[in-house]
């Protein structure tokens, strides 16, 4: 991948481990800390997509709040659990690499931005609970449109902000969904596939593919 200018990561999921906040409280969920986690990403991210197709939008933090209830009635999960799983999401831990790559990242002067559906006191609450504060140029939230990725409105906004041409970006997701958009809205987008995942069928095929965010070191120039 050459001539890049800029670098755009999604957050959840991609910098940030969404699964942290429960595996947290393990102790006190029990073995079924996982497939609640998954339970409580999978209708957070449903909530987004309906909400942007019935034009009633909720702040991703609210949003967050709404899935975790369900997510807890589902799984039986006690209610007085529910404030520390929220005060845990607001500082969710990176992946393993994560720092380290970001750092070398910034020692190579790329411009380097986040553009998520998170708030952005959500998003600036992540980036400084896990040091990250002197790495991003910019933080872009979905709040500045009001809709939720996939919406091309959303990969707009790094356009409008830099005015670079759409092949100067690379953008890396975990979200399948995410790569996609993000791919066909013109990017060069980069899937990072932790888990062995299939990728989805939306009209757009991947040319990146990574395991863990420190392999991108070795493709982009």
């Amino acid at each position: 991948m050459k001539n890049v200018k800029a670098i755009i990561f999604d957050a959840y999921g991609t910098l940030f481990d969404v699964n942290s906040a429960a595996e947290k409280c393990k102790n006190k969920i029990g073995d079924k800390w996982e497939p609640f986690a998954n339970y409580w990403r999978t209708i957070q991210l449903e909530y987004t997509w309906l909400r942007s197709l019935m034009k009633r939008h909720k702040d991703f933090w609210k949003i967050t709040e709404d899935s975790l209830d369900k997510s807890m009635q589902v799984f039986k999960i006690d209610s007085s659990m529910k404030n520390e799983l929220l005060d845990l999401y607001k500082v969710l831990s990176t992946f393993p690499e994560v720092n380290e790559t970001l750092n070398k990242l910034k020692e190579r002067n790329y411009k380097l931005s986040i553009l998520s559906n998170g708030t952005p006191s959500l998003l600036n609450e992540l980036v400084r609970s896990n040091n990250l504060e002197n790495i991003f140029d910019d933080i872009f939230s979905v709040e500045e449109v009001k809709t939720y990725k996939p919406d091309p409105n959303v990969y707009n906004i790094p356009i409008k902000k830099y005015q670079f041409e759409k092949n100067d970006f690379a953008y890396l997701s975990a979200n399948t969904w995410d790569v996609s958009a993000a791919g066909n809205y013109g990017f060069n987008a980069v899937w990072v596939n932790r888990n062995n995942n299939v990728f989805d069928n939306l009209d757009y095929v991947a040319k990146y593919q990574i395991k863990n965010l420190g392999e991108l070191l070795d493709i982009i120039k």
